[in-house]
């Protein structure tokens, strides 16, 4: 195996910034032969048409994503969210829509980064509203896809018009 694949190989399975030193530790040569292995590595992938490419960050090399491409990922790759802001969602969405005061009061204080969080993932679309301090905060149709609310059975449905009185038992 080739030093500029083994390179390569490193930057692909470690999946974040390498330093030049870590890069050459782990390829088991010196730090000039994987500075050598590296820059012919960056300069190929500059030079093809890939969706990916070896940039130099703060924190070290890495082999990442075109940003061109990163519209597709969105799309592709589910988002991670924490226990926390899928709660918050799930509010607003039960609600059919609610108030960034309302969820705050609701949910806690944390729920303003929620909100940012699923704003930025597209899950939820927040609008000022006339003549109000607060924002009106909804899901959005990337929800609705992602979770594929429409395909649930009519049965699953929840209706919240029959909730069982607050003294009954639960069986």
């Amino acid at each position: 195996m080739s030093l500029l694949a083994k390179i390569e190989a490193i930057l692909y399975l470690k999946g974040q910034p390498l330093s030049l030193a870590g890069l050459a530790e782990l390829a088991r040569c010196d730090r000039k032969e994987a500075e050598e292995a590296l820059i012919q590595l960056m300069s190929d992938y500059a030079h093809r048409d890939s969706a990916l490419e070896v940039v130099e960050t703060d924190s070290g090399y890495t082999l990442q994503l075109r940003e061109a491409y990163m519209e597709l990922m969105h799309t592709l790759v589910a988002p991670e969210l924490g226990v926390g802001a899928l709660r918050t969602l799930a509010a607003i969405a039960l609600n059919g829509g609610i108030t960034q005061t309302d969820l705050v009061e609701l949910r806690g204080s944390g729920a303003y980064q929620q909100v940012q969080e699923l704003v930025e993932l597209g899950f939820v679309q927040k609008r000022k509203q006339p003549n109000a301090r607060s924002y009106w905060l909804q899901v959005t149709k990337k929800f609705h896809q992602y979770f594929q609310v429409d395909e649930l059975p009519k049965q699953l449905a929840l209706n919240f018009t029959e909730d069982l009185p607050l003294d009954s038992p639960v069986q």
